[in-house]
């Protein structure tokens, strides 16, 4: 019968444990907005993946296509252009993390913290708890990830292909007729799909 009871009263402790309450969500709240740098992180490797990528692609294309006395030039080109996207693409995904947070972090910490575990989170005490939240850490970025490249990707993948025609543009003004003919100018659509390759 002891034996129930405590199973019994282990089960309420769970389940108020795991409760969403009023001073629950406004701890959580404040842990996100003081979390905001690292959301906006993972929305700027969620853009910059991909542009790494093309610009490696287009770095073996210049090296192995692109006569040397226009090497300069066109790698300038594609920077430049590789950085606008950058540019343009962070502020707009960065604004659709902050905003995703509460909804696929919030939930998490909901659930996996009490209040008093929030407080101290929200103190950053060198304690087990910060601990604790550092493990869960890698599978909330990785799921936050994910949702940023579902809510988001549409848009990123539109950018990041105008980006692509305008780079192989580029490289196509810059490689002799004779060298086009090479199978070697694919490494410049390695990015193509972004998406997918981020979220893995």
């Amino acid at each position: 019968m002891k034996r129930w009871m405590g199973v019994a009263l282990l089960a309420c402790a769970t389940v108020a444990h795991a409760q969403s309450t009023p001073a629950k969500k406004e701890l959580v709240a404040k842990l996100l907005a003081l979390q905001a740098p690292g959301i906006e992180s993972v929305a700027r490797s969620v853009v910059e993946r991909p542009a790494v990528q093309l610009m490696q692609g287009a770095a073996q294309v210049l090296q192995t296509q692109v006569p040397p006395d226009k090497r300069e030039a066109t790698g300038r080109s594609i920077e430049t252009d590789v950085k606008k996207f950058v540019e343009d693409s962070v502020p707009v995904l960065k604004e659709r993390a902050i905003k995703l947070a509460p909804t696929v972090i919030g939930p998490t910490l909901e659930e996996k913290f009490s209040e008093d575990e929030l407080k101290q989170l929200i103190a950053w005490f060198e304690s087990p708890i910060n601990k604790k939240y550092q493990q869960l850490g890698p599978e909330m970025q990785s799921n936050f990830a994910k949702k940023i490249i579902e809510e988001a990707g549409p848009l990123l993948d539109t950018k990041l292909q105008a980006l692509q025609q305008k780079v192989r543009g580029t490289l196509s003004a810059a490689v002799p007729a004779d060298a086009a003919s090479k199978p070697a100018a694919k490494p410049a659509a390695a990015a193509s799909r972004p998406a997918k390759a981020a979220s893995k």
